[in-house]
């Protein structure tokens, strides 16, 4: 076993060495797929990819770290502690269900600390159909001037302007405006890119290989940002279909303890999101069925993390930026996706470790 906290990273590149460790300490090989860029640290940047079970299990779970990098700090510390859980493996052998661990589906972000990839994209809008008119956010392209003006920190007037549109539209609209996605603004926010990205495209090449033999596949992506400090929503992850939510509330919900919440609804903490990583499962894998959440943990208000993100994307566009501020920007940005105390690592890996064990017995159920 390794500890709680011990199983979570500093940085990206403390991660992957935790990972891969936990991969030779549980036997199981690693399918390296790398990223021909330096890391923050001058570090080699992949996604790894391990997986536990035969390759012709019917039944496969996914677990997947880091859509947004530097929400990686969570994700990778709950795929470490789930290769050390014998517990845990035990359960998922028993029950015929392959377990299949992707460390750092954006490296460049994980390392830089940022949401986004080397594209500047947000890789959870990027499953969009590029062949097709993209989904437009007037909304956005009103508030783009705003959310990233000429100067940081904004001025006054900045704040009240941005202050009086969240006052005449609402907070709901205002987070929808902002993170729902847009495919206008390439040096945006939220911005889902204009084809896809490298780790779109390297996510779909590792789908394709093992959920190939599949004919039930469930999917627990790990994120941060959203909601109540260390409270782990499970956001319904799969297209608006009544049979696939109640499947998944009947995983997940825990007889009503932790229900599983939608966008579509408007019971979850997200807005209506655009391009979302999930629908590649329904192109790379059609002959299965499919049922996911997004577990999304907690860390700092809402309009926090929004600055943060704001701040990040404002010294992504100004490199030249004084140290001192570029250095404090990344300190928030951290602290807005990662609480780095016992606590909340605790509260982290004991939600994450129950979905799991439900996600079996959901996949092994009739």
């Amino acid at each position: 076993m390794i500890g709680v906290v011990e199983a979570f990273p500093a940085s990206y590149a403390e991660g992957r060495a935790k990972f891969l460790a936990a991969c030779v300490a549980a036997g199981l090989p690693v399918q390296t797929h790398p990223l021909a860029l330096p890391g923050a640290g001058g570090e080699a940047l992949a996604m790894d990819v391990a997986r536990e079970g035969p390759a012709d299990a019917e039944r496969l779970l996914v677990v997947t770290s880091a859509c947004h990098g530097v929400e990686g700090h969570c994700g990778s510390g709950v795929q470490v502690f789930a290769l050390h859980d014998d517990e845990w493996r035990d359960k998922a052998r028993a029950a015929g269900v392959a377990v299949l661990y992707v460390h750092a589906l954006n490296p460049h972000g994980f390392s830089h600390g940022r949401r986004t990839t080397q594209e500047n994209v947000d890789l959870n809008r990027n499953f969009a159909d590029f062949g097709a008119p993209l989904p437009a956010n007037p909304a956005y392209a009103e508030l783009h001037a705003l959310l990233l003006p000429r100067e940081w920190p904004p001025t006054p007037a900045n704040e009240a302007a941005l202050g009086q549109w969240m006052q005449q539209h609402g907070m709901p609209a205002f987070q929808a405006a902002m993170s729902s996605g847009q495919y206008q603004f390439e040096d945006g926010v939220f911005f889902g890119g204009r084809a896809p990205t490298w780790s779109n495209r390297t996510l779909r090449q590792v789908l394709r290989q093992h959920g190939a033999a599949a004919r039930r596949i469930a999917w627990i992506d790990l994120h941060t940002g959203l909601g109540p400090n260390g409270l782990g929503e499970r956001i319904f992850a799969c297209r608006d279909d009544a049979a696939a939510y109640r499947r998944a509330s009947a995983w997940w919900s825990g007889g009503g303890a932790t229900p599983v919440t939608s966008i579509y609804d408007g019971s979850s903490t997200s807005s209506l999101l655009n391009g979302l990583m999930w629908n590649a499962v329904y192109e790379e894998c059609p002959q299965a069925e499919y049922t996911g959440i997004a577990m999304e943990y907690g860390t700092l208000p809402l309009l926090e993390v929004m600055q943060a993100t704001r701040a990040d994307h404002w010294l992504h566009n100004h490199p030249d930026a004084a140290p001192e501020l570029a250095a404090a920007i990344r300190r928030q940005m951290r602290e807005a996706f990662y609480t780095d105390t016992d606590a909340w690592k605790g509260q982290v890996i004991s939600q994450a470790r129950q979905a799991m064990f439900q996600a079996v017995d959901g996949l092994s159920g009739g």
